[in-house]
């Protein structure tokens, strides 16, 4: 038999509350005295969140939580316990303005009291829906629209912004077309379809260093098929033509700093180095590329997230569990023997830890943030992930210490980690093998393509 979540908590609350403030909480719990006023006198902590454990102080409560009840920020709080001179509640979402009052009593013996003093709210971030939904069968429609009706999306596989227009996400569907969430308008288009590049499966989207030129890397099996594709702005990335030829390319990149171009080969693990300065100088294009080495056997599904200051970069191995580093030469312009940073090759599982300790489950997108406590450091980004097996959003530091940073929640409900649910990051919300991330550094919201329930969620402070 299951114990409920909130008999649980109050059982703690009863003896971390009790401990906090022991002179303020009488041992004797009184009746509530309709002859008598309440009265609020302090409540702790004074700042928090929605999910905060607090405790009011006062006069008067009574000892029955079924006649009591709480509101802060006009919200209602959850009430876990009462004694006659202390409430302990849960502070709602939400709660913004902070005012606290307490009701007690019913109908004609009922008593308002107002605390003198209002609680700190402090947002926190949560997971909501921003676009994209299916039915209770699963069933979706694809089609263009605003946010609310533009129906479902096809593996959402891949985000990334539009460098000359923060307001554009740009969303490669594998197996799909290409499809633009224009933030100004809060709508949804298709102005890339998939036949214009006889693409098979669009696997990543990145952006040449002058940021106009659109790289598509296609996963096909044909070595004299496309890899990778480059469009130009000035007509809408409607024109893509083959930039190298080769077979099953799980992702292209560019470099950030120099502009070389790294793309992948699932065949044998190659990762290839094709110079986009003799491309526009000298339209070398197909076949005009190096390889710089292997990824430790055949079959082994990657793709490539170079750091914004183009020092190094994460080869994420989506099939084999693990996340490599390759460092940059900046004599000779290219990346290095790589190695492991976190997980262990072919042993997925959901382990928080540093290195090798830690275990993955089929990580796929991710995104350099800038950390503050990093000012100073030589490496100022954690590396931000998704994963589809552990249904989850991952954090891996420069030390090579992985976190869980968002998703699997609700355990109250039941143990699975997959689902969709909104709301706290690890205490609520689900994703259903999330693949696409992009973050949004000037407003800190992210973005993530969740595959299974075919919409795009946002993760951002709670408004």
């Amino acid at each position: 038999m299951r114990i409920s979540y909130l008999c649980i908590l109050a059982v703690l609350l009863a003896g971390l509350w009790s401990s906090c403030k022991k002179d303020a909480v009488s041992d004797t719990s009184g009746a509530y005295n309709p002859g008598e006023s309440v009265s609020v006198t302090g409540f702790f902590p004074t700042t928090g969140g929605g999910g905060q454990q607090l405790v009011i102080y006062g006069s008067n409560f009574g000892n029955d939580k079924s006649i009591v009840s709480v509101k802060i920020g006009d919200q209602s709080a959850t009430v876990i316990n009462v004694h006659d001179n202390a409430i302990y509640c849960i502070v709602p979402d939400k709660a913004y303005t902070g005012e606290i009052e307490i009701t007690v009593g019913t109908n004609t013996t009922q008593q308002v009291a107002m605390a003198s003093e209002s609680f700190e709210y402090q947002r926190r971030m949560v997971v909501t829906t921003l676009a994209g939904k299916k039915d209770e069968r699963g069933n979706y429609d694809i089609k263009d629209g605003t946010f609310a009706d533009c129906g479902g999306f096809l593996n959402p596989s891949w985000l990334v912004f539009d460098p000359k227009n923060p307001q554009l996400l740009y969303m490669g569907q594998d197996g799909g077309d290409i499809r633009l969430l224009n933030f100004k308008d809060s709508v949804v288009t298709t102005p890339i379809t998939r036949g214009m590049g006889n693409w098979s499966r669009i696997r990543t989207i990145a952006f040449t260093l002058d940021q106009d030129h659109m790289i598509v890397a296609n996963d096909q099996g044909d070595v004299n098929g496309v890899a990778t594709s480059i469009s130009t702005r000035a007509n809408g990335f409607k024109d893509p033509k083959v930039l190298t030829s080769y077979k099953q390319c799980n992702g292209a990149s560019i470099h950030p700093v120099n502009g070389e171009l790294y793309f992948n080969s699932y065949e044998k693990g190659q990762f290839y180095r094709f110079d986009m300065d003799k491309y526009f100088e000298q339209n070398t294009g197909i076949k005009g590329y190096d390889e710089l080495f292997k990824i430790q056997d055949n079959s082994w599904e990657f793709q490539i997230d170079i750091a914004p200051t183009g020092d190094y970069a994460y080869i994420v191995v989506i099939n084999q569990q693990y996340i490599l580093r390759t460092d940059y030469n900046w004599d000779t312009k290219t990346f290095m023997q790589p190695y492991v940073v976190c997980g262990e090759p072919r042993s997925a599982g959901w382990v928080d830890g540093v290195g090798t300790s830690a275990r993955l489950s089929n990580p796929y997108q991710g995104v350099f943030v800038k950390n503050p406590d990093y000012a100073g450091k030589k490496d100022e980004y954690d590396f931000y992930f998704t994963e589809q097996g552990n249904h989850d959003i991952r954090i891996l530091t420069p030390e090579g210490k992985v976190t869980t940073f968002a998703g699997r929640g609700s355990s109250s409900i039941d143990n699975n980690p997959y689902g969709h649910i909104d709301g706290g990051l690890r205490t609520e919300a689900r994703f259903d093998q999330p693949k696409g991330l992009a973050y949004d550094s000037t407003n800190q919201i992210f973005y993530v393509g969740d595959a299974e329930n075919h919409c795009i969620r946002k993760i951002s402070l709670e408004n």
